[in-house]
């Protein structure tokens, strides 16, 4: 009766669906987990044909009642899942069933070849001789008892049947028999495992212990069954692949950030504490091992799809460098042995899926040593036998052949991109045969890689696409892999637009804030193994970067820039954004002005906005070049094509066309305020040019963030060499800055309050830059900040994102910002406010917990900056300060005598530090002497000032201790 009670409570489930409410949907998850508990308690599971379909139905209604959560369910997932584990290996404790074959040779491995597993008797009598099924049938029935024939002839009146298709699976196991239907109990078991999954994922984490092995994973075991027991052993294939699913959906989402605290540290001993990351890491160890052997072994083609999935979920999650060092080389072997396994006759779909997993392995951060090794080796026994076709890189290659799917093309590909993107060093042994693939796509026209048979094979839904967009694809992803090769053997690192852009007259205040952090562009090459130079020096005696650029732009570009696919010149040009100068430098004339030429025509006619996106990009680059720089015509062209697209509908194309700008403007204010007068002597730039700069970043800081944010940099780069006369027009610029003439006379104005409103409107991005920005119009040596009118308005904005803001970034940059005027007069009347505000941020510092928990790295530099900036103003402070001024630094005296004893204790330790050693590079000791040097007289000011206020207030004790900081600085230097 129970049985048909949950089969009709099923069957209502099912048809009520998502509209049942939320008092009933307690009402039965109540019932449910009572039944659940009481099955728990009793700690017995009857293994029976009368109890086989009770268990069934039972489970079979509470994933019905998981799959739409009306409530919480974290009070019950614990009990659900420790019963739910009990039905994993339901029905299998006293039938026999054999163990794939493959098993048996592990155990061999292992030294186990003679242990028996406890799933599978070795009596031969239970087998018997071969029994047609028909005869297998009558026999199963007769062995029922009448009492269970009856109960299951009602059961199927019921609608609760079973087919013979759940025990007809062949899938590399013996035909299993399964009169009692425990197939379905098991199965029903594993759905609502991964319906608890997907309802309450947390949840489900802190049993990840319960469903997962953290040992012995491909040896059999009943107790205690785990989801890997289910997908290793399990003689159903349908089970198999459920147990496959919900492991995919444990490793997804959620598990991507759960798992970060993994960590393997050996071997587990019996009985000892094991925390929680540790676990975790021999749960990763174990599915990496489990998952790895059935890829390997799997015959069962319907499996293999959900199991690279999981795979791939797994390979996402796992924290390799907290992991065995052998761990990621595995799988890149592991994966690579599956597809040289027949790779003619692979099925298109799997080895699809296969080479996502391997680019997802490739592609992990930071870059494996010993998978660079494995590499390595690979390629080396490939040259030693004069035969390509084993390693890794010429398998991929091989896939990427005339005749080959276009789908399995772009995957491998993609694939050879992450691996040079990573392993940058493999450029050299590779490049002749990726050269050849790369030209032979661009000259393959659309109809000529597809036959009938192959365009008749789809893959992931690609039956309605046009053979003519899969070619063009796999063109452009050639040329993406070709632009990879051409960045790694530049040695490009992204940041050569910024190395030596230093801010002047702030310079030595920087240089203490450690704030210049090392940027990692994403897309550059990633030389984390052994570092750039050695990279360098790896690349001497083969092909250079000058080299293989030569032979691209010969061969390639002409083929690539010319095609009809708009994505493949989009590529093309995108190419150029890798240029570095030393490459740039070495190209001949004629190669140079073929860069130059092709960006700017791309830029103002090409048709598509993609193209035109890819072509301000490599503008934004080249233009840092000197030889562009000092060439105005071409800086001119420079300007007028990024300003072109910067009225372009398209977002995309402002983006980059307003980062083209922002770095056009760098780049001149590097010229304009350079010492070195011969650099900006030769630089006679069009006055129109500049008013076409200054209006379109002013029309920009109207449009979104992104855009915004470039304006508001190019304004900052123009403010700081524009001279400006009456503290309003420019005029002429006269020693190292670029000759003006005289144009709209509001610029100053309209800047200013371009960068009050962004503060108000924009976001952390822009507030950033609107402080860099401020820093660069405070050292522009033309604009008396004394005499303007908007100068205790722009203070205000940057002592209130230093005091609020949660972004430590912001909070340094205004810092900085605050430290540049170079005179009490500068300050005007917020001097006071900016010494107080700046006090109580030194105060507060240490307990300020309004940052993010990933802006915290960025605390250090903070408090490094505000230091130097409170340092650089208390210098100004004097007796003839406002009486409140003077007050309020009597009233934080004990605070300030502190932070002059831990400064000057710093700088102590400082000095009796060893200035250099004979291993300390020259960077180094410039690194270590010039902050001392400037701290030491920021502090020696800043103590002097301090001393003479103190004394014309008659605080002759505070005025004397701290005349004794001054007397002892002065010792020391």
């Amino acid at each position: 009766m129970q049985t048909i009670a949950y089969v009709l409570t099923g069957e209502a489930l099912s048809k009520l669906g998502s509209s049942i409410s939320a008092n009933l949907w307690h009402c039965v998850l109540e019932g449910l987990r009572k039944a659940m508990d009481f099955l728990a308690s009793k700690n017995l599971i009857i293994e029976d044909y009368v109890m086989s379909r009770f268990y069934a139905t039972l489970l079979h209604c509470l994933h019905m009642i998981l799959l739409d959560p009306k409530g919480s369910l974290s009070g019950h997932v614990a009990g659900f899942v420790s019963t739910l584990q009990m039905f994993f290996t339901y029905g299998l404790s006293s039938r026999s069933f054999l163990v794939p074959t493959t098993i048996g040779s592990v155990n061999k491995e292992n030294g186990t070849s003679n242990h028996k597993s406890r799933f599978v008797e070795s009596s031969k009598n239970e087998h018997g001789r071969y029994k047609p099924p028909h005869l297998r049938k009558k026999e199963t029935l007769m062995q029922v008892p009448k009492s269970l024939s009856s109960s299951d002839s009602e059961l199927s009146k019921n609608g609760f049947t079973s087919s013979d298709s759940d025990q007809s699976d062949g899938d590399g196991f013996a035909k299993f028999e399964d009169p009692f239907r425990s197939s379905k109990a098991r199965i029903a078991a594993i759905n609502c495992v991964q319906a608890i999954c997907h309802a309450d994922p947390k949840s489900l984490t802190s049993l990840w212990t319960i469903l997962l092995p953290e040992t012995d994973v491909l040896q059999p075991r009943r107790y205690p069954a785990t989801l890997m027991t289910c997908l290793l052993f399990d003689p159903i294939s349908k089970i198999r692949i459920a147990a496959a699913s919900t492991l995919a959906a444990m490793l997804d989402r959620h598990a991507l950030f759960f798992l970060q605290v993994a960590e393997y540290k050996g071997s587990i001993k019996c009985g000892s504490f094991t925390t929680l990351s540790s676990s975790l890491g021999h749960i990763l160890m174990q599915l990496h091992r489990g998952i790895l052997y059935l890829i390997q072994h799997q015959p069962h083609s319907g499996l293999s799809t959900p199991l690279f999935k999981v795979l791939s979920f797994l390979i996402s999650a796992t924290p390799y460098a907290r992991m065995p060092e052998e761990l990621l080389p595995s799988v890149i072997v592991s994966l690579r042995a599956w597809m040289m396994e027949d790779l003619a006759n692979k099925h298109i779909g799997l080895l699809g899926i296969a080479l996502s997993c391997l680019e997802a392995a490739l592609s992990r951060s930071p870059s494996s040593v010993n998978v660079l090794k494995v590499l390595e080796e690979d390629i080396s026994k490939d040259c030693a036998h004069r035969q390509q076709g084993s390693s890794l890189p010429h398998i991929l290659l091989q896939l990427t052949e005339r005749g080959r799917h276009s789908s399995v093309k772009l995957e491998a590909l993609q694939v050879l991109k992450a691996l040079i993107h990573n392993y940058p060093s493999l450029v050299t042994r590779v490049w002749e045969c990726i050269s050849s693939v790369v030209y032979s796509l661009l000259q393959t026209r659309s109809t000529d890689e597809f036959s009938p048979e192959i365009c008749s094979a789809s893959w992931r839904g690609e039956s309605g696409k046009s053979p003519g967009s899969n070619i063009e694809k796999c063109t452009m992803a050639g040329v993406k892999v070709l632009d990879e090769c051409l960045r790694a053997a530049s040695g490009f690192k992204g940041t050569e637009l910024t190395d030596g852009l230093e801010e002047c007259g702030s310079l030595d205040i920087q240089i203490l804030s450690d704030f210049r952090r090392r940027i990692r562009v994403s897309s550059a090459p990633s030389y984390d193994l052994n570092g750039l130079e050695a990279f360098k020096c790896s690349m001497e005696g083969h092909l250079s970067g000058s080299n293989l650029w030569s032979e691209v732009i010969m061969k390639h570009l002409p083929l690539a820039l010319s095609h009809s696919s708009s994505m493949v010149r989009a590529a093309s040009l995108t190419c150029f954004a890798g240029l570095t100068l030393p490459v740039f430098s070495s190209f001949t004339k004629e190669n140079q002005e073929f860069v130059i030429s092709l960006s700017i025509s791309a830029a103002r006619n090409d048709q598509v906005s993609l193209v035109r996106s890819a072509a301000c990009r490599a503008i934004g680059v080249i233009a840092f070049f000197p030889q562009v720089v000092s060439c105005s015509s071409v800086l001119n062209e420079f300007i007028r094509a990024a300003e072109f697209n910067s009225h372009d509908p398209t977002t995309s194309v402002r983006i980059t066309a307003s980062w083209a700008l922002a770095n056009i403007c760098d780049s001149l204010r590097q010229k304009a305020t350079t010492s070195h007068s011969e650099c900006s002597s030769t630089l006679k730039l069009d006055p129109e040019s500049i008013s076409v700069l200054v209006e379109s970043a002013l029309r920009l800081t109207k449009d979104g963030d992104k855009i915004k944010s470039n304006a508001v940099r190019a304004l900052g780069n123009l403010s700081r060499f524009i001279q400006f006369s009456d503290h309003s027009s420019p005029k002429n610029l006269t020693s190292n800055c670029i000759n003006l003439c005289d144009s709209d006379s509001d610029w100053l104005e309209r800047m200013v309050q371009a960068f009050v409103s962004c503060v108000t409107t924009g976001n952390v991005k822009v507030q950033w830059n609107v402080c860099h920005a401020l820093g660069n119009l405070f050292m522009n040596d033309t604009m008396k900040l004394k005499n303007m009118s908007w100068t205790s308005a722009v203070y205000s904005i940057l002592l209130l994102l230093l005091r609020d803001s949660t972004n430590f970034k912001i909070r340094i940059h205004a810092a900085v910002a605050l430290s540049v005027p170079g005179s009490r007069l500068d300050y005007g009347n917020s001097f006071a406010d900016v010494v107080q505000s700046l006090v109580h941020v030194l105060e507060t510092l240490n307990s300020d917990q309004t940052s993010t928990p990933s802006g915290f790295k960025y605390k250090g530099s903070l408090e490094k900056q505000v230091t130097l900036t409170s340092l650089h103003v208390l210098g100004f402070a004097s007796s003839e300060d406002d009486q409140a001024l003077k007050d309020f630094l009597i009233k934080k005296a004990s605070f300030l005598e502190d932070w002059f004893k831990l400064l000057s204790a710093s700088l102590m330790e400082v000095a009796n530090q060893p200035s250099s050693s004979k291993e300390t590079s020259s960077v180094d000791q410039e690194d270590i002497y010039i902050p001392h040097a400037l701290k030491k007289t920021k502090l020696l000011a800043a103590a002097k000032s301090l001393s003479n206020i103190y004394t014309s207030s008659k605080r002759q004790g505070l005025a004397q201790r701290f005349v004794k900081y001054v007397d002892n600085l002065a010792e020391d230097s």
